[in-house]
């Protein structure tokens, strides 16, 4: 039987991506700051630390999987915890916990990107390469500086889609596989926080993909189900829009 650990187990995408796995026969090691078998803040080096060491004791050193769902939104409290959370807090975890992965039985990782790093693409803001180059405390300096909590989270999705896939042409050799989920709106309670935001809602309200609605955390799960099963061992360094279509829209279709 599978191990898997999943980071923001306890609502939205995370909660729906553990009971799909948990009925597809995996035991889950839930990663939140509530209500789950490791109870841990991902917005520092020392929760996320903590997490590891409970993650690792709980699989014995042996680890199959890891979904990293935990993200915050423009409603965060400040751009410099959207940075920390978002980016750091995956990729640290990753690092962490790459050795017991690798003991796994045909190990995977899945990393919840954003079709929102699309608008980072072509001109990527300072902060991105802060982050790139695991400078935290100057990348939540020039969050914090910027003052704009929708460009903080483009950056920090931007920066864990290149840093995933960078990553990923080394940890092929390992056996480990490794892929990004990049949804857009999706109904959850951190995109419900977002519709109501007084200065950000009415954007997000307004920001409909082209299939004509936003998407369920349970289709998210479904993609990330599969990325997680033999089905899918072959797919190592992707990107995999669930969208409705929004990155053809914001991208014209292009590449």
């Amino acid at each position: 039987m599978s191990v898997t650990a999943v980071t923001g187990s306890a609502s939205g995408i995370g909660a729906a991506v553990c009971q799909q796995l948990r009925e597809a026969g995996h035991t889950v090691i839930g990663i939140d700051r509530q209500h789950a078998e490791v109870i841990a803040d991902l917005s520092s080096s020392a929760g996320r630390v903590h997490a590891a060491e409970q993650v690792i004791a709980l699989s014995k050193g042996k680890l199959d999987g890891l979904v990293c769902c935990a993200g915050l939104g423009v409603t965060a409290p400040s751009s410099s915890l959207v940075v920390s959370v978002n980016y750091f807090g995956s990729t640290q975890l990753i690092d962490l916990l790459q050795p017991v992965l690798a003991k796994g039985n045909k190990p995977a990782i899945t990393i919840i990107g954003s079709v929102a790093a699309s608008q980072q693409a072509e001109q990527p803001h300072p902060m991105v390469e802060l982050m790139l180059n695991n400078d935290e405390q100057e990348a939540r300096k020039t969050a914090d500086e910027l003052g704009h909590p929708h460009i903080a989270y483009a950056a920090s999705k931007y920066a864990l889609t290149v840093h995933c896939r960078r990553l990923a042409v080394t940890t092929g050799s390992t056996g480990v596989r490794l892929n990004i989920v990049a949804p857009g709106a999706v109904e959850t309670p951190l995109h419900e926080a977002s519709k109501n935001d007084p200065r950000f809602g009415e954007a997000v309200r307004n920001f409909i993909a082209p299939i004509g609605r936003n998407g369920q955390p349970s289709e998210i799960a479904d993609a990330v189900s599969f990325l997680q099963s033999s089905q899918a061992s072959f797919v190592h360094g992707s990107v995999i829009y669930v969208d409705g279509g929004m990155d053809a829209m914001i991208r014209n279709g292009s590449l």
